[in-house]
């Protein structure tokens, strides 16, 4: 059985977006879980997410305490037998393998956000690490951005950085 995450971070609405882009929702009616590494701003987000399927999110910086009172900073999650963690903050890039290693030695996946930059390496340890960017505000980035990772048979099956 294949496992179809939409991975998403950093939707910042009302401040970059009135509402998630229609893409986003595409995408949530396909995925089998929605995953959101936080700053979503407003908790009207995770309603509309809701509206589309599971969704495993934390809270992020920009989040109030209406956010934080239903989101952890952690979460955790073993999907198909693939121990998936996510955060919204890692630091600094210089080095993120390494100290995800040691924050994280129990997970497989790290799905993290804050930076609004994509990002897809694996650590020392095989932890493959992601950032899925933001579908609303891009800041440096040339595009909107989101992931699609499938996951099957305790492994990831494949890890799809879309432009939105």
């Amino acid at each position: 059985m294949t496992t179809r995450l939409l991975l998403i971070s950093d939707t910042h609405i009302p401040g970059r977006a009135r509402t998630l882009p229609d893409a986003v929702r595409r995408e949530a009616d396909v995925a089998d879980l929605i995953v959101h590494a936080g700053d979503w701003v407003s908790a009207s987000v995770l309603g509309d997410l809701r509206a589309h399927g599971d969704v495993l999110g934390v809270c992020g910086n920009n989040d109030g305490d209406d956010l934080r009172a239903i989101l952890p900073e952690i979460a955790r999650r073993e999907i198909e037998g693939v121990r998936v963690a996510v955060v919204h903050e890692t630091g600094q890039k210089q080095r993120r393998e390494e100290r995800m290693d040691t924050a994280f030695p129990d997970a497989d996946l790290l799905v993290f956000g804050h930076s609004h930059i994509p990002w897809d390496t694996t650590s020392p340890s095989g932890m493959r690490l992601l950032n899925p960017g933001s579908p609303t505000d891009r800041r440096r980035q040339p595009h909107h951005t989101l992931m699609v990772v499938e996951l099957a048979d305790g492994g990831i099956r494949s890890v799809d950085l879309r432009r939105i």
